[in-house]
């Protein structure tokens, strides 16, 4: 355990300053300051991003710039995604010249962080933290039960995963999604949606192994301490955001409706 723990140590203490930082920027709860947070992330994202990608082209930056600045003049920030993508793919068509690896950060990061905007925007901050102790546990949870208990290989992307790590860190996800989740969805749909954020956040870091290992490279980038870079630390939250915003929709959306019904 000690020895688990030493291996941790410069991990951790990146992740421990991340975290109070988070916390500093929900206690001044700014949808100006999420969004320049996010965006000033994305940006770097995106770079790590491009290099995973083998993308030559630097207009990405612009495209992205554009729409995170509409982003947050717009009340459905996700409707931009699909803009952006025909605008792309219209001058793909006129053009012919285009790199078609261009629509790949438009995809992943960037319309991951506009859901995570999103989410925010819609179901306010204690939602992003739910999301963050979600995440977080299911990272914590699957690297404990996979030194102690892993046997069984999860996946020939990533070789160190194992099936009961995955399993451990989605219990215990669930465990402290319970304690973290929002009102509004009840025990059940807290169990639900932190579950299912918990799997999608495991298949998160797993494209995000995928794509470095197409890439040829460890890590994203150096720009953290113990984790590598940004894309290497939040690719959990990249998936688990599209997720939980949309399970929040339908089971507020089913709430409500039921509310309606029993009036």
């Amino acid at each position: 355990m000690f020895k688990i723990l030493g291996n941790l140590s410069t991990r951790v203490k990146t992740a421990l300053v991340l975290f109070v930082l988070f916390l500093i920027i929900a206690y001044i709860d700014s949808y100006f300051l999420f969004w320049l947070v996010f965006g000033v992330v994305l940006m770097v994202a995106v770079r790590e991003a491009k290099m995973l990608y083998g993308l030559e082209d630097k207009s990405i930056y612009i495209y992205v710039l554009l729409l995170w600045v509409a982003v947050y003049f717009y009340p459905m920030p996700v409707d931009l995604i699909f803009i952006v993508a025909i605008g792309y793919a219209s001058q793909l068509a006129y053009k012919r010249k285009l790199d078609k690896k261009m629509i790949l950060p438009l995809l992943y990061p960037t319309a991951s962080f506009v859901f995570l905007i999103s989410l925010y925007s819609e179901f306010g901050v204690m939602v992003l933290f739910w999301l963050l102790i979600i995440v977080a546990a299911t990272d914590t949870g699957a690297y404990f039960a996979g030194k102690t208990f892993g046997r069984t290989p999860f996946c020939e992307t990533s070789p160190n995963k194992t099936l009961e790590g995955v399993v451990g860190g989605m219990i215990f996800a669930v465990i402290m999604g319970i304690f973290t989740s929002i009102n509004e969805v009840g025990i059940l749909g807290a169990i639900i949606v932190s579950a299912i954020v918990s799997l999608s956040s495991v298949f998160g870091d797993l494209y995000e192994s995928y794509l470095k290992r197409e890439a040829g490279v460890k890590d994203s980038g150096n720009i953290l301490p113990g984790h590598g870079g940004v894309l290497d630390r939040v690719d959990g939250y990249l998936f688990g955001a599209i997720v939980m915003l949309v399970l929040l929709r339908i089971i507020i959306w089913y709430f409500l409706e039921v509310q309606v019904l029993l009036e």
